[in-house]
């Protein structure tokens, strides 16, 4: 069996990474409008936002790679004024992975900032507090078990992906092969051994994963129980 390839594995967690950090600040404040607000077009972004969790892998893939293409006007524009190339390089891989995770850091946001009582909410504005005030001092220690469950999820989320990295990175090494690309390189020369390894270590990652974040948010719900009584 030839040497294990660590590469693929550090450039997965890079990635998911990135994706969890860029996401949560973008993501954050529109969790927090659409948990607050009445309007009539929320039902419509929400099934936008929404899209990438029941959009086949490879659609959501092929639709990014017609987007980022150099021949296209977007894929031109960046190229031509950023001077970055988004198909089949890190900064595409990036942006193509926040928007296939996009929806697995807001639906946790957004559903913890529905679930907090409005009377605190209140409160703070009626303190004097600004939205930003409220939201960063109020809202957000409050919904402890949602923030790590967004963050955690979108990472793990991240670190699987395969259809979509695969249509937009594909396989180069250093650059776009990820731990998932590099299994199925690994089965198509029947390199099994190699396989098991990567399989093996995503597969421990995603329990420990899902431990923690059921593990901790039942450590929440004790406290909130206990604070209750």
């Amino acid at each position: 069996m030839s040497s294990f390839d660590y590469e693929p594995l550090l450039l997965s967690f890079k990635l998911a990474s990135l994706t969890v950090i860029l996401l949560f600040i973008i993501v954050l404040p529109i969790a927090w409008w659409l948990s607050q607000t009445h309007s009539k077009m929320k039902p419509l972004l929400e099934a936008i936002f929404s899209l990438p969790i029941v959009l086949p892998p490879s659609v959501l893939g092929f639709y990014l790679l017609v987007a980022f293409a150099p021949s296209t006007t977007f894929g031109e524009y960046i190229q031509k004024h950023f001077d970055i190339q988004l198909v089949f390089s890190f900064t595409g891989l990036v942006i193509a992975s926040m928007l296939y995770s996009f929806p697995f850091m807001l639906q946790p946001l957004q559903s913890g900032f529905e679930k907090l009582n409005k009377n605190m909410i209140d409160a703070s504005y009626l303190s004097g507090k600004g939205k930003f005030t409220t939201l960063f001092h109020v809202a957000l220690p409050n919904i402890k078990p949602s923030l790590v469950t967004a963050i955690i999820i979108t990472f793990a989320h991240t670190v699987g992906e395969f259809g979509v990295v695969l249509m937009v990175g594909g396989n180069i090494p250093g650059e776009t092969k990820v731990a998932s690309v590099a299994i199925y390189e690994m089965v198509e020369v029947m390199d099994y051994d190699q396989a098991y390894i990567y399989s093996g270590i995503l597969l421990f990652l995603s329990f420990l994963v899902l431990l923690g974040v059921y593990t901790f948010n039942r450590a929440q719900n004790k406290k909130l129980g206990a604070f209750d009584s």
